[in-house]
C-alpha cells in the first residue's frame, strides 16, 4: 500500500502470469509457449527491420498486418484490429463494450485475466458454471440480462472446445450485446468463429500470435469483427496509445501470418505430441480432460497436484498449478513441448 495510490489501485487483484524463474534452466511446460521457433520468414522479416529505420515510428494502423489477416480470413481490412498482444485487445474490448453497468457473463473456470479486467473496469462478473465434465453449456447463456458474453474456445485451462454450432447458439441468444470469442488456442484442434463474422454483427473474435505462431516474445494480438466493432476498438486505441506495435513486431507478425505452411507444420507436430502425451499420462493413472489446445489439463485420483508440481520443479520441469481453487485445486495444466521434453516429463513422473 502507498498513500499515493488511488482507491482503484488499492482494490485491484492483478493477474499472476506463469512462473519465469531465473535460478536455473527449466523445461518450461507452464505458460503454453510453442516449443518450436517462429517461422523462418518471420525471423528474416524482423532482421531486416533492425536497421536505421528504427528511428522512425511504426505504421500506427498496422495496415500490412491487417491486410495479411484479412486475406487469411477472407475479410476486409476494416474488419481487423491489431494490438499489443491479445491481452491488450481484450482489455480494450472490456473497456469499450462491457463496462456499461450490467454484469458480464463468462465461465466460472476460464482465463483468469477476465476477472482482473472486470475489476479494473468495475464490471460485475456473472459466472456461468461449467458442467461436471468441464463443458460450456450453450443453453446456460440464454435469457441473460448482461452487458456482454465472453466465451473462450477452446477454453483455458481445461482445453475443451465447442463446435461452431454451439457458438452460433450463444450468438443467437444474445443478439443485442457483444459476444467475444477468445480463440488463443483455436489452431490446435477447434473451429474458428471467424467464418461467422459476416453473419453476426455482435461477434468479436480475438486471437494471438503467441501460441500457434510461436511469437509470444513480440506481443501481437488481433480482433476480427464487424467494421463498427473494429472502429470502436480503433477509437479506444487512439485515445490511449496510437503506436501499440513496433516496426520489428509488425514485420514479423505479417510474415508469420503469410506463412501458413509453417503454421500447419508446427501445429501438426504439437497435436501429435499431445496425443502421445495423453496416452503416456493415462498409463500413469492420470485423468485427462479432452484437449483441443497445446496443453493438457490433468488430475490424478491418488496423488496431490501441488506435490507433483513441486516435485517436478525440483527436477527442473515447470508445469502450471493454480492453487487450491474450487473444482480445479487438484489439477495441473501441462504445456505440450517437444517429444524429448514430454519424454523427460513422463520419466520424471514415473519416479514419483
Amino acid at each position: 500500500m502507498s498513500r499515493f495510490w488511488t482507491d482503484k489501485i488499492a482494490s485491484l487483484d492483478p493477474y499472476v502470469p506463469g512462473e519465469q524463474p531465473q535460478d536455473k534452466k527449466y523445461i518450461k511446460l507452464n505458460t503454453n509457449e510453442s516449443p518450436y521457433p517462429p517461422s523462418p520468414k518471420a525471423l528474416e522479416a524482423m532482421a531486416v527491420e533492425v536497421s536505421e529505420r528504427l528511428r522512425l515510428y511504426p505504421d500506427p494502423n498496422g495496415m500490412a498486418l491487417k491486410n495479411a489477416l484479412a486475406s487469411n480470413y477472407q475479410l476486409e481490412a476494416n474488419q481487423v484490429f491489431v494490438g499489443n498482444g491479445s491481452d491488450e485487445v481484450l482489455a480494450l474490448a472490456f473497456m469499450g463494450y462491457f463496462a456499461g453497468g450490467k454484469p458480464l457473463a463468462f465461465a466460472d473456470i476460464t482465463y483468469s485475466f477476465y476477472k482482473v479486467y472486470a475489476g479494473l473496469y468495475s464490471i460485475e462478473p456473472k459466472l456461468i458454471p461449467l458442467n461436471d465434465h468441464f463443458d460450456i453449456v450453450p443453453a446456460d447463456y440464454d435469457n441473460l440480462d448482461v452487458s456482454g458474453v465472453v466465451v473462450t474456445n477452446p477454453n483455458a485451462p481445461t482445453g475443451k472446445a465447442l463446435p461452431l454450432s454451439d457458438i452460433e447458439t450463444i450468438l443467437k441468444a444474445n443478439p443485442d450485446v457483444v459476444v467475444l470469442v477468445d480463440e488463443a488456442y483455436v489452431d490446435f484442434g477447434a473451429q474458428s468463429a471467424a467464418s461467422l463474422i459476416n453473419h453476426y454483427p455482435n461477434l468479436l473474435v480475438v486471437q494471438t500470435l503467441s501460441k500457434s505462431r510461436a511469437l509470444a516474445g513480440i506481443r501481437v494480438g488481433y480482433a476480427l469483427g464487424h467494421p463498427d466493432l473494429i472502429e470502436g476498438l480503433e477509437r479506444l486505441k487512439n485515445s490511449f496509445n496510437s503506436y501499440p506495435i513496433d516496426r520489428i513486431a509488425l514485420a514479423g507478425a505479417t510474415a508469420a501470418v503469410e506463412d501458413d505452411g509453417y503454421l500447419q507444420d508446427i501445429c501438426a507436430k504439437t497435436i501429435a505430441t499431445r496425443e502421445q502425451t495423453v496416452k503416456d499420462l493415462n498409463a500413469l493413472g492420470f485423468t485427462i480432460v479432452p484437449s483441443a489446445t497445446n496443453f493438457v489439463f490433468v488430475t490424478h485420483p491418488d496423488k496431490d497436484a501441488e506435490q507433483i508440481y513441486l516435485a517436478l520443479k525440483e527436477q527442473g520441469i515447470l508445469v502450471r498449478y493454480f492453487g487450491k481453487k474450487p473444482r480445479i485445486g487438484n489439477h495441473l495444466r501441462i504445456t505440450i513441448g517437444t517429444d524429448d521434453e514430454m519424454a523427460a516429463l513422463i520419466a520424471a513422473l514415473k519416479t514419483l
